[in-house]
């Protein structure tokens, strides 16, 4: 992300003197009465179910209303820079993966451990590996907004047709490759068997685990050359064989819209994706697409936050906003209000309650892929470090040279590992 000189003055205010605030008046105004100020990003959808679930806490506490903002992702952290820096910052913000290690180490959020030991802030719904995914050096700096997995998503009408057996969960990317190369023989070439997710980190992260590595060790990348280049010639005899799309398509699906996505143009029996955008894709074909697990052990997997809330360590109403998140994550009037439209409910027992409020059977099939393969995931890694942003525009930079053959793997990798720990070093 490139920031303007003025996002960059902004942000350094904000990185220099987020502590600043922390002896102000916790308290509310003369009249007992709190506006909260609370911002993210998203589109309409997400704009009103938040404001409706809400107006419903004003509705149970009506000395407590919102002042909300919310726009596109594009520019958001710009703006969450500028507007975090002067005198109306947000007291409640929505932040992603991406950023969360940056802003908890430049105490830009609130330690929310204090809320969690004193069971103010209960998390105890939340499957453990989703809770830690909020923990910055021990610290609980993100409560997760909802639960999402990486899922293959896979056109099950193609397979029946074809009388091709579905994919099953632990087969390992090479058999995935053999598995996809029969798809595309059947098809006469039409189909590929298998989108090429080489450009995809979550693919990539999911498989080192898978062998015991990490896609980072602290603030540098957990694996070597070597590894990359293996992931790189995986796909390389895909594409050779067939078994993958021709480069064209890939790369269109390579920049990550929905709808370009190969399962949903008819163009691979297979995407690599996450499992609430199933919905989605779904209405893009009438075929029926369903879920599965990436290759390899479920326990290289854990349940991630698709966003988290984090609370300015500079709020002056610090504890209305942390009841606003416990509100949020475990309240089932809430959760019914909130939806899928983040991804699931954190809470696994809201969960169950907004699966049953729900009428779209391709929602509910997410839902019950999530809590069937939620038991089989690993513990959850330590969120990524300042540079993820960087690293993951650089994997798929990387991926993308061999995929048009302008590099071998191995000079691919060996590029990735030198840029990706400088990007990282900064």
């Amino acid at each position: 992300m490139r920031l303007t000189i003025g996002v960059v003055t902004a942000l350094a205010v904000l990185l220099g003197g987020a502590a600043c605030r922390d002896d102000a008046d916790p308290a509310a105004s003369g009249d007992g009465k709190v506006e909260l100020n609370v911002y993210w990003w998203g589109g309409d959808k997400r704009a009103e179910v938040t404001e409706q679930a809400l107006k419903l806490y004003t509705q149970r506490h009506p000395d407590i209303t919102f002042k909300t903002h919310w726009q596109s992702n594009q520019g958001y952290y710009d703006n969450l820079a500028t507007q975090a820096a002067g005198p109306d910052a947000p007291d409640l913000f929505q932040i992603d993966d991406n950023y969360l290690t940056e802003y908890a180490e430049r105490n830009v959020t609130l330690d929310l451990n204090p809320y969690v030991d004193s069971g103010v802030l209960d998390l105890s719904k939340l499957p453990d590996s989703l809770a830690k995914y909020g923990q910055v050096g021990g610290r609980t700096v993100g409560v997760a907004s909802a639960e999402n997995t990486p899922a293959m998503v896979y056109n099950k009408t193609l397979l029946q047709r074809l009388g091709v057996a579905e994919p099953k969960i632990g087969m390992s990317y090479v058999e995935l490759v053999a598995w996809a190369r029969d798809i595309t023989e059947r098809t006469d070439g039409k189909v590929a068997g298998t989108m090429d997710p080489s450009a995809d980190y979550k693919a990539l992260w999911l498989w080192l685990r898978a062998q015991g590595k990490e896609l980072y060790a602290g603030r540098e990348l957990g694996f070597t050359a070597s590894d990359l280049a293996t992931w790189y010639e995986i796909w390389k005899t895909a594409r050779d064989t067939g078994s993958a799309p021709p480069l064209s398509v890939i790369k269109e699906a390579n920049g990550g819209d929905v709808t370009k996505q190969a399962v949903a143009t008819g163009k691979a029996a297979t995407s690599f994706m996450w499992s609430n955008q199933l919905p989605e894709l779904q209405r893009a074909t009438k075929d029926q697409l369903a879920l599965v697990a990436y290759p390899g052990n479920p326990k290289g997997q854990w349940a991630r936050a698709s966003m988290y809330w984090s609370v300015f360590r500079g709020s002056r109403h610090a504890d209305v906003a942390v009841d606003v998140i416990d509100f949020l994550v475990n309240d089932a009037e809430a959760g019914k209000i909130l939806g899928t439209e983040r991804g699931l409910s954190p809470n696994t027992e809201v969960r169950k309650v907004v699966s049953q409020s729900l009428s779209d059977a391709t929602t509910r099939a997410t839902i019950e892929f999530e809590d069937s393969i939620t038991p089989r995931f690993g513990p959850a890694p330590a969120p990524p470090p300042k540079g993820h942003v960087k690293v993951r525009a650089l994997l798929v930079a990387a991926a993308e040279s061999v995929q048009n053959g302008k590099a071998t793997p191995r000079q691919a990798a060996e590029d990735l590992i030198r840029q990706a720990n400088a990007a990282l070093a900064t």
